[in-house]
């Protein structure tokens, strides 16, 4: 994503090691610049490390006190919450340098956080996605939205793993 801006994640107290092993999987694919978190739960619950694609290597996965922490300038606060008022996803331009703010998996981005953000999105469905699921689906959203060209063939032979060779023919 550095060709059209920057894009980090922050987790709100996140507790499920799997979701947060899935969120690293999502920035890896779709290019997000480091994983911030908050809260001890995670930490408790990391020796079921699952990070199958190493991407911690790659992206940063980074503990904070306070999401005040990350604020920017340039950067701009999106919260992704069920929150009244949020603008649906679809109808949202996601801006160059963004910092994506994820409640935690039983509960809600605090008050005094929505308040600071730039923007509140949510993703319409009917009830409420995962954590990891709503990432891969903001990530998917705001790589989808961009203006730069993508040679797709070359995409599809560096993403797969070395068991494809699938080839569709027309």
């Amino acid at each position: 994503m550095s060709e059209t801006g920057s894009a980090a994640i922050a987790l709100c107290n996140p507790k499920s090691p799997s979701n947060v092993g899935a969120v690293m999987r999502a920035a890896g694919c779709y290019g997000a610049s480091a994983i911030y978190y908050t809260g001890t739960r995670f930490e408790r619950a990391a020796k079921y490390h699952l990070d199958t694609r190493n991407i911690s290597q790659q992206i940063p996965l980074s503990s904070i006190n306070a999401l005040t922490e990350l604020m920017g300038e340039s950067r701009k606060l999106v919260c992704v919450e069920l929150a009244e008022g949020a603008i649906p996803l679809p109808e949202f331009t996601h801006p160059e340098d963004a910092l994506y703010i994820f409640g935690p998996e039983d509960g809600s981005i605090d008050q005094s956080v929505v308040d600071l953000a730039d923007a509140v999105v949510y993703v319409p469905t009917i009830g409420c996605m995962n954590l990891a699921a709503t990432v891969n689906v903001l990530l998917y959203d705001r790589m989808a939205k961009q203006s730069n060209a993508i040679d797709h063939r070359e995409l599809i032979k560096q993403s797969r793993d070395v068991n494809n060779r699938l080839v569709y023919k027309r």
